[in-house]
């Protein structure tokens, strides 16, 4: 009875297994490569999406764990190096993070001081600029009137307050309140010591929760992220520099000073902070930088000070971009416009700020994983994820 139960269901199974080759004998081979690429597709599409509603509902945590990140990617080979001259290693790690701190805090009073002393010169020099032009428009051949121009103004201040709203609307929700920036300075903090402390025992622990085959994987793939997290860190903070030198330096030639105050600080300063937002933070700086030439000195020295923002975005471009930072990010720089544009989309200054150094890193590590190098070479080195390209941003 038993034997002809299994005959039986042997048989469904077999005609069951006839029916579904017929089925696809008859679907064309087009369509069953399509769906098998769709559903694909739509579980990857899933877990992304799944990732990228967790990290929004979390990003008070996420958020200040990322610039724990960049912080210690910056610091850790400095720390190595101090602890490789026979410093102590609770030294070598005081010595980094208070470092960085004292830096950012400099940074942060010479930026706030500059700004609030030049802020009413500012606001001065602007109404004048404006009524000048309003003079020089209604005077012109164009034959404007006043209302005209007050109509164009407001729909520009309205397009403007709409198009930067996204922004800042990311900015404000990161930093909403005094509390969560506290809390989220203080994770900051102590991410970046331990990390600092034994970064490389936490990922192996994070490791652990993996099955076993895949840890070697993991390891190595973690490490080559690292390097290059590592790597683009230093090299954008350099960029950074030297964007902020060129402008300012060229502000200080161009007279940039108005009743003794020096306005190349505040320059200068924009400049470096913005140039860690790839291509918008340029942008957007150099605009600044044009709009404070042209409100303190005029159109002729603002039209300088443009060439000179162009002349220094191009030595950035061609030749900075290309030999620096094209070592250490492996993306093309049209991905790198969409993903940045992508990140603000979605997480407003945060999302634009972390987007390409998050690309780079999983693209060395799916880089190094894909290849197979774990297997002959479970510990990557600089070397091993950074060749030289010889001045490509993609290498071939």
């Amino acid at each position: 009875m038993a034997f002809g139960f299994r005959s039986d269901r042997a048989r469904d199974e077999e005609a069951r297994r006839a029916v579904d080759a017929r089925v696809a004998d008859a679907m064309p081979a087009g369509m069953r490569i399509a769906a098998a690429w769709s559903w694909r597709i739509l579980v990857i599409a899933g877990v992304l999406a799944l990732i990228v509603f967790l990290v929004i509902q979390l990003r008070y945590i996420v958020v200040p764990l990322m610039v724990a990140m960049l912080l210690a990617a910056l610091l850790v080979p400095f720390s190595n190096w101090l602890q490789r001259h026979r410093w102590p290693k609770w030294l070598a790690i005081a010595v980094s993070e208070v470092g960085v701190l004292a830096v950012i805090g400099g940074l942060v009073w010479l930026t706030v001081r500059t700004v609030m002393s030049g802020y009413p010169a500012l606001q001065e020099q602007t109404l004048e600029r404006w009524e000048e032009l309003k003079a020089w428009l209604l005077e012109s051949p164009l034959h404007l009137s006043e209302a005209d121009i007050q109509n164009w103004a407001d729909q520009f201040i309205e397009a403007l307050q709409a198009d930067s709203s996204s922004l800042w609307t990311g900015a404000l929700s990161v930093s909403s309140g005094l509390g969560h920036f506290l809390a989220g300075f203080l994770l900051v903090l102590f991410a970046t010591l331990f990390i600092l402390i034994d970064g490389r025992g936490i990922w192996h622990w994070i490791v652990r929760i993996f099955p076993r085959k895949a840890r070697a994987a993991l390891i190595g793939g973690g490490e080559a992220g690292w390097i290059t997290l590592s790597t683009f860190v230093r090299v954008q903070v350099l960029v950074a520099f030297i964007d902020a030198v060129g402008i300012g330096l060229g502000a200080f030639i161009l007279g940039l000073f108005y009743n003794g105050f020096p306005l190349v600080v505040p320059i200068a300063i924009l400049v470096f902070l913005g140039s860690f937002i790839p291509v918008v933070g340029a942008v957007v700086s150099g605009a600044l930088a044009v709009f404070i030439a042209l409100v303190f000195m005029g159109p002729w020295q603002a039209f300088v000070m443009l060439l000179i923002v162009i002349g220094v975005q191009q030595l950035e471009g061609h030749v900075l971009q290309p030999f620096l930072v094209g070592n250490a990010v492996k993306v093309h720089p049209l991905a790198v416009v969409i993903v940045v544009a992508a990140g603000g989309f979605l997480a407003g200054i945060p999302g634009a700020l972390f987007a390409v150094p998050l690309v780079a890193t999983l693209n060395a590590m799916i880089v190094y994983m894909a290849r197979g190098d774990w297997r002959v070479n479970p510990h990557p080195s600089v070397a091993d994820v950074v060749p030289p390209t010889r001045g490509r941003i993609v290498r071939d």
